[in-house]
């Protein structure tokens, strides 16, 4: 049984009970937790996410309350057809890092941030795997919501984990992780390093497999990629600046040898598929050459990258022409 099936059977069940269920009927915790926690691990299980095509509608409880009057005709189907004219379509783009996301959802529903923010740091409560070990980044997976105004910010937040773990389970990424010698965890941080360098997804693969390689590479190299130096300095772009680079975070790959120690930002399909199955290659470098056309270029000696590095200035030093 999938856990669109479970939930909906519970919500069912919840319908007949004088008492929530426990949350521990979906979620293993600590006893010790609080009961703030707790609460949250039953409004995260009551969420019902269910599939039209691309699109999860996501409904909480009281939005479906109304659904018994609707089939005896007492006049609730008009209270229905406002509930589905208030609700908002959510789409959620690849590579958005979390904090964007939040900022996205409290837009959308009206909701302050602060809620999400809290909601979003409760990550075991709204049904991430283990191997996440509770952090929501890299977990709120990309796409389209139909959102309920009675939806919470823990039920919204759980149906976008809920889509991740069908995800998960569709592209075998326990099993793939174990077959590149990676853990979960490291390929979506794999995955989203990919999502955060690539300007489309056919270069992904590539992309994939220069981190590889430069993981791989004996004697030991450094990652050297921007994306996650700007996550930790919480800028955006697609280059570091000398300073940038003396941070002494985790996420600064220049200065430490290998991954980050966890996702820089929320990663699609197929920038996971990438990293489960990167490209046949030697390459050591890519260099993004004109970002506007969306052309990246690989290399496997440093002399080579060196050539894409004065190729991209020359493009930069057009476009400043042109616009000068």
């Amino acid at each position: 049984m999938n856990i669109e099936d479970l939930l909906r059977e519970t919500l069912s069940d919840m319908a007949h009970e004088e008492q929530p269920p426990p949350p521990g009927r979906f979620f293993q915790v600590n006893r010790g937790r609080s009961r703030r926690r707790s609460l949250s691990l039953v409004a995260a299980a009551a969420v019902t996410v269910m599939a039209v095509g691309s699109t999860l509608v996501v409904q909480g409880l009281s939005s479906r309350a109304t659904a018994p009057k609707d089939f005896t005709g007492q006049g609730s189907g008009e209270t229905l057809a406002k509930t589905e004219q208030r609700q908002t379509t959510l789409t959620v783009k690849e590579g958005l890092r979390l904090a964007q996301i939040l900022k996205q959802l409290s837009t959308a529903t009206g909701r302050p941030l602060v809620e999400f923010e809290r909601a979003a740091k409760d990550g075991r409560a709204l049904g991430l795997p283990a191997y996440a070990k509770g952090a929501l980044e890299g977990f709120a997976f990309p796409a389209t919501y139909e959102v309920s105004p009675t939806s919470s910010p823990d039920e919204l937040l759980a149906a976008m984990v809920t889509r991740f773990n069908r995800v998960a389970e569709n592209s075998n990424l326990v099993d793939g992780a174990r077959r590149v010698g990676r853990t979960p965890l490291e390929i979506m941080t794999i995955a989203s390093i990919v999502q955060a360098e690539s300007t489309n997804r056919r270069d992904m693969p590539k992309i994939a497999r220069v981190i590889y390689n430069r993981l791989n590479h004996t004697p030991e190299m450094r990652l050297q990629v921007a994306s996650p130096t700007m996550y930790a300095m919480n800028k955006f772009g697609i280059k570091a600046s000398n300073e940038d680079l003396k941070s002494r975070s985790r996420y600064n790959t220049y200065a430490r040898l290998g991954l980050p120690p966890g996702p820089i930002c929320n990663p699609g399909a197929d920038a996971i598929e990438a990293a489960l199955k990167p490209a046949a290659g030697s390459w050591l470098y890519f260099v993004t050459t004109d970002p506007e056309k969306g052309i990246t270029k690989f290399a496997d000696s440093e002399s080579e990258f060196i050539k894409l590095v004065e190729e991209r200035k020359n493009e930069e030093r057009k476009k400043n022409h042109r616009t000068g």
